[in-house]
């Protein structure tokens, strides 16, 4: 049995509550009709999908061997409303949540963002902890650095309805520390052949941070403007370059930044180990 992702990575369909909380901020990146008239979709990273139609249009190059579908809306992981639509779309839908400790996630959120231009903030914890004092916040609104590693009640979310089955919780640990192995266990928990080749070897989204945040700030904001005018090939060789040349190695996470944050979640990592019934002691370490 093959699997089939569609060119659309992150349609974010069944995130309903953030579709609608985005609405109300004027902030929903919402895919533009036209997106759909082509026979060959261009491929898209992340934006708003709200019409039944058009998310089963996603899907429309799949062939008849492509017996299991998916997509991964990172979303629908903190949505409040998520797990219920996607059991209401697809009762015996398969369940996959890569957890990583959540210190390193909102450290790895954080220089995300820097890259990204979406901060140009220079200390990891004051961003934190600015971000979480926010009056109001949300996906989209807010950077959530907090938020989105409180595990327990977004996975319960899904383990109350889905049949555990159908649930596959990976720690990010084991799938850095044995690639190979996580990923054929996932591949026969999707009911697809585990044995396909695959380069282990290749890193993608290797950490890095600018060198300067304001002069990568407004680059970003060109970038964003005009990615969809310019092919992939020349995106990505201009991309590779930029990088090579403006970018630096990210600092490493310090214990004096895990000791200050650890209270943010120590409570949460000790509720979610019983709940998956996993070791996440080393997630407690500062």
């Amino acid at each position: 049995m093959s699997f089939k992702t569609n060119i659309f990575k992150r349609p974010n369909f069944f995130a309903v509550d953030i579709i609608e909380l985005l609405k109300k901020h004027n902030k929903l990146n919402l895919i533009k009709k036209n997106y759909f008239l082509k026979d060959n979709l261009v491929e898209i990273h992340s934006a708003f999908v709200v019409e039944l139609v058009d998310y089963l249009k996603l899907f429309k190059s799949a062939k008849e061997s492509h017996f299991v579908l998916g997509e991964a809306s990172v979303s629908y992981l903190y949505s409040f409303k998520a797990a219920k639509e996607i059991y209401k779309f697809n009762p015996d839908a398969k369940i996959l949540a890569i957890l990583r400790d959540p210190i390193e996630r909102a450290y790895s959120h954080y220089i995300m963002d820097l890259r990204d231009g979406l901060t140009t903030g220079k200390d990891f914890v004051n961003e934190v902890l600015n971000d979480f004092k926010k009056a109001e916040k949300g996906w989209g609104i807010s950077h959530l650095y907090v938020e989105l590693g409180l595990y327990y009640n977004q996975l319960k979310r899904y383990l109350d309805i889905f049949p555990k089955r159908n649930v596959k919780i990976v720690l990010f640990e084991e799938l850095k520390s044995n690639a190979e192995k996580t990923i054929r266990e996932i591949f026969e928990f999707l009911g697809i052949n585990p044995n396909v080749e695959i380069n282990f070897e290749k890193k993608e989204n290797v950490g890095v941070v600018p060198q300067n945040l304001v002069l990568n700030k407004f680059v970003q904001k060109i970038r964003k403007r005009m990615s969809p005018h310019i092919p992939k090939f020349l995106r990505t060789k201009v991309k590779g370059f930029y990088k090579k040349v403006l970018f630096q190695e990210k600092p490493k996470l310090t214990s004096r930044q895990r000791k200050i944050l650890m209270p943010f979640f120590k409570e949460d990592i000790e509720k979610t180990q019983k709940l998956i019934n996993r070791d996440l002691s080393d997630w407690l370490k500062v």
